[in-house]
């Protein structure tokens, strides 16, 4: 029963041996922290829950991004119609047109209130803040996207 496993060699002093009690102690004491990790379910959960909030926080806002996008490009390719060829075009198309931007701007709307209702009450506040920041300086903002609208139709023309 006091024999040794046939792999292991013995001690050949007490103080080998008392050497070898030591790592054994060791090892022993990083398997028990190992599986307690293991077995911690709770902390386990919590660390999961904490990743998949975090996942969330990320899909919302790009979201919030795609849809803010969305309703730029529905705007401008509804001024962009309206302005280049509302002479031009006949009033079916024009109808079209108007039905088309008006489901663009539908769905950005929805889009943009799924995403107020899904998002956390840090990203609600953020937004808001940034709204409202947005309305303070709307003169500047309008006036940069004038500019960026006057030289995107300036490249434009510049490739044709």
């Amino acid at each position: 029963m006091t024999q040794p496993p046939h792999d292991e060699r013995t001690a050949a002093g007490p103080e080998e041996l008392r050497e070898q009690v030591e790592q054994t102690r060791q090892e022993l004491g990083r398997t028990v922290e190992a599986l307690a990790g293991k077995t911690d379910v709770k902390a386990r959960l919590q660390e999961k829950k904490t990743l998949a909030q975090e996942k969330a926080a990320q899909v919302r806002q790009q979201a919030g991004v795609k849809a803010g996008e969305l309703r730029t490009r529905a705007t401008d390719v509804a001024h962009q119609v309206q302005g280049k060829v509302q002479d031009k075009v006949p009033d079916p198309v024009k109808a079209k047109a108007a039905q088309a931007a008006e489901q663009a701007r539908t769905k950005a709307a929805q889009a943009g209130q799924v995403i107020q209702e899904k998002a956390p009450e840090p990203v609600r506040q953020q937004a808001a803040r940034t709204a409202e920041a947005a309305r303070g300086n709307r003169t500047w903002l309008l006036a940069a996207a004038g500019t960026a609208v006057v030289v995107w139709l300036a490249c434009r023309r510049g490739k044709k």
